[in-house]
């Protein structure tokens, strides 16, 4: 089993179903008229499989580089896929004719000599016209169900450069803080973020891709194929074209990465003869161990070079962002002063600026002076005397008004005191019953004892 089947059966789970692996590779294409889902649920998967393939290097190659971003079909290919049980895929043309179609692959020539975004409606040619390009190369022009062909061909896995795109600019939106620092060569551009995207370096053909989508379709950055520099948009900005200055910043860019690079292998490189030394002294081998010495003071030379040069370079790109830092300034503040010279204009000269406030003035004046008229105005005609009267009226009649109310208030109150005395005078009645009625009860049973004592007591006549 090729390594590309097993990454399929260990990744993708139609891959795993024996049922489905059957479906996948067989002539599904009449199934597009017939039974439309179950082909676009097909298609959809066999490209998925191959992009999510390709991200990982493991479709076949002409070279020993193999591209992330775009699938090449071929006969390579259907060798690689095919199976001991199921043959070879048997509507994977197909597949990449719709896929083409769709704009989901586009064939590599044609995605990197378009000037316009691959977004636009009318980027690619016709339906019709597609179809016909994909039925000429599968050589069944007559418009029947022929053979499925896979040709030969690159194509460009939209969904892969997107995602790397986006991968790129997150990675840049935290590294890229200056102007200088959004100036690139190309090699510096690989060695910044072919980490981010998981990969050791990016092919030449995944480069051309990536930039090509950055700049045209993402407006994301500016490319100079010829210098090799590549420079990001500003922050709500379009990118600007690629200048001599930014060549050379992205040389210094370059030169100093090298050089950080390259001294922690010198140290490493001079601690490891350091003790090679000492291990040839040990076992008694001064032939090695000068030798060892000898390399490491060649060693230890060009570490000192290197960080005498990397020290006067890192003094050079200091002064460059320098300078780039004041040239923004001076065009901020030329720009400034153009928006005032602007704004002045409108506003006039001072003559004019007085003559309007004077005029303001005058203006403001004109209305207190209408204010004290409009109040005289309102005063004249008027009898104090009636004014009193009226006023001693109705302070007279608040003040019976106040009285009335505090009469009421009043006669309320003595009410509510008499039913509370008379409720008091009841219970205390009521109270003083019960207890002559309680002692009555005690004296029944006593009487004729009292009564004899009464009568004994009684005069005599």
């Amino acid at each position: 089993m090729s390594e590309l089947l097993e990454f399929l059966r260990t990744h993708e789970e139609a891959f795993r179903s024996r049922a489905r692996l059957a479906s996948l590779y067989s002539d599904f294409r009449f199934q597009k008229r017939s039974n439309p889902d179950g082909y676009e649920a097909n298609a959809f998967t066999w490209l998925r499989a191959l992009s999510a393939a390709a991200k990982t290097g493991l479709i076949p190659a002409q070279n020993t580089t193999h591209d992330r971003f775009s699938i090449r079909t071929g006969e390579e290919l259907a060798r690689a896929l095919t199976t001991p049980e199921h043959g070879r895929p048997l509507a994977l043309g197909a597949v990449i004719e719709d896929a083409v179609a769709k704009r989901e692959l586009i064939p590599l020539r044609t995605f990197l000599d378009a000037k316009m975004t691959i977004y636009a409606k009318s980027w690619v040619p016709s339906p019709w016209q597609v179809i016909q390009w994909g039925l000429r190369q599968l050589g069944a022009g007559s418009g029947d169900l022929g053979e499925d062909k896979l040709v030969a061909g690159n194509f460009v896995a939209v969904a892969n450069v997107e995602a790397a795109a986006k991968a790129v600019l997150d990675e840049a939106s935290k590294t890229v803080t200056s102007n200088m620092s959004r100036i690139f060569s190309r090699d510096l551009f690989q060695q910044t973020f072919a980490p981010p995207l998981g990969l050791s370096s990016i092919s030449e053909n995944d480069m051309a891709i990536l930039l090509t989508h950055l700049a045209r379709d993402r407006s994301a950055l500016s490319y100079s194929p010829e210098s090799a520099t590549i420079k990001f948009a500003s922050t709500s900005a379009l990118p600007t074209p690629i200048t001599d200055v930014d060549t050379n910043i992205a040389s210094v860019r370059t030169l100093i990465a090298s050089l950080e690079t390259q001294i922690p292998h010198l140290q490493t490189q001079i601690s490891t003869l350091t003790q090679t030394a000492k291990d040839a002294i040990s076992s008694q081998q001064p032939l090695m161990a000068k030798s060892a010495l000898r390399s490491r003071k060649l060693a230890t030379a060009k570490l000192e070079q290197r960080i005498a040069t990397l020290t006067q370079l890192e003094e050079v790109y200091d002064k460059i962002e320098q300078a780039s830092d004041q040239v923004e300034m001076v065009r901020v503040m030329e720009a400034s002063g153009q928006a005032l010279r602007e704004l002045n204009k409108q506003t006039g000269d001072v003559e004019r600026v007085q003559d309007v406030m004077e005029g303001l003035r005058e203006e403001m004046m004109d209305v207190d002076e209408i204010g004290r008229v409009v109040a005289e105005v309102g005063t004249e005609g008027i009898d104090e005397g009636e004014v009193d009267g009226e006023l001693e009226e109705m302070e007279r009649a608040e003040r019976e008004k106040r009285e009335a109310a505090d009469k009421v208030e009043r006669e309320s109150k003595e009410q509510a005191e008499k039913v509370e005395r008379e409720k008091r005078e009841a219970y205390a009645a009521e109270s003083t019953r019960l207890k002559l009625a309680e002692l009555g009860q005690i004296g029944v049973g006593t009487a004729p004892a009292e009564h004899a004592a009464e009568k004994a007591a009684e005069p005599t006549t």
